[in-house]
């Protein structure tokens, strides 16, 4: 599987935008939670899924969307499930790790 993956260097930060391949450009929205997997953010290089983990392992600050990204991420023990919330089924995490 490959994924979207936008590396960004910000003010010190470095900021990873990660979606699976299949939801890029899709917008979902359940109750008051909404998301929109904008090509502006997640839309960088196709890699594949060890490229990005290796990423979000480096990152000051993650957006990890989708099925496939989310597990692998959980295996890899980079995020922990009760940091993921499900918008219409569709997993969402956030990472920030503060100096």
């Amino acid at each position: 599987m490959r994924v979207y993956l936008n590396r960004i260097h910000r003010e010190g930060e470095y900021i990873v935008a990660i979606c699976d391949q299949d939801i890029l450009g899709q917008s979902f929205e359940e109750g008051d939670k909404c998301i929109h997997i904008s090509e502006n953010f997640y839309k960088g290089k196709l890699v594949p899924v060890e490229e990005g983990l290796a990423a979000i392992e480096q990152a000051t600050i993650a957006n990890i969307v989708g099925e496939c990204i989310v597990q692998e991420a959980l295996k890899a023990q980079l995020i922990h499930e009760r940091g993921v919330i499900r918008i219409q089924n569709v997993p969402h995490a956030q990472v920030v790790v503060t100096k």
